[in-house]
């Protein structure tokens, strides 16, 4: 792969912004509820950082 080539990579839950109420989806329920790890099959650091995106997208009235 040359240098000018860039791999499309997806960003880890801890880069998501939380500007995206779409890609958060993902990790909540239909109620709104945030999935546990048990579902989400996220590391313990990645849980907490989706965590912590979700309750600040909450807060600025982006997420439902």
């Amino acid at each position: 792969m040359s240098t000018t080539e860039q791999k499309q990579q997806t960003p880890t839950p801890a880069e998501i912004p939380f500007t995206t109420p779409v890609v958060m989806k993902n990790y909540v329920t239909d109620t709104g509820k945030i999935l546990p790890r048990k579902y989400t099959h996220l590391t313990a650091k990645h849980q907490r950082a989706i965590t912590k995106t979700i309750k600040h997208s909450r807060n600025m009235l982006l997420a439902q």
